[in-house]
């Protein structure tokens, strides 16, 4: 009798979803409290997508949760990005504000709105620098 393969079950990658928020030329960054070993590192906003969510749900919900906005998300700017060795992805969204909404640093210690020319003025997390160089086309 042959031996007994074992399949190790391919788990699915957490997908984390982050948002790009450009109003008047400039784009939405936002300086990491936490963990401290990040704290300090500019990101776009967003979070993980919870059982049941779509991205766009997600990503909804994590504007109005460390901004306090409300948002219409919009198409995917640049690819994923592989996050964690492989166990996670980063998909990044252009949003839009509704309303009027204005964004508070509710999770952030700042927030800054940043021109083309002041995208290398901030201390990026790794995984956004590819999504950093998608700017520019977006920012004209």
């Amino acid at each position: 009798m042959p031996p007994k393969q074992h399949v190790k079950e391919q788990k699915s990658r957490r997908v984390i979803v982050a948002a790009v928020i450009i109003t008047d030329g400039r784009v939405l960054a936002c300086e990491r409290s936490a963990p401290v070993e990040v704290a300090g590192r500019w990101e776009f906003p967003g979070g993980k997508v919870e059982p049941g969510e779509t991205d766009q749900q997600a990503l909804a919900r994590e504007c109005a949760e460390e901004l306090g906005v409300r948002v219409e998300v919009g198409d995917r700017v640049g690819p994923d990005v592989s996050l964690a060795h492989g166990r996670a992805v980063l998909r990044v969204f252009a949003v839009r504000l509704l309303e009027g909404d204005v964004p508070r640093a509710l999770e952030h210690t700042s927030m800054r709105w940043l021109a083309k020319d002041e995208l290398d003025s901030v201390h990026w997390l790794p995984a956004d620098k590819p999504i950093v160089a998608e700017l520019p086309a977006l920012l004209a």
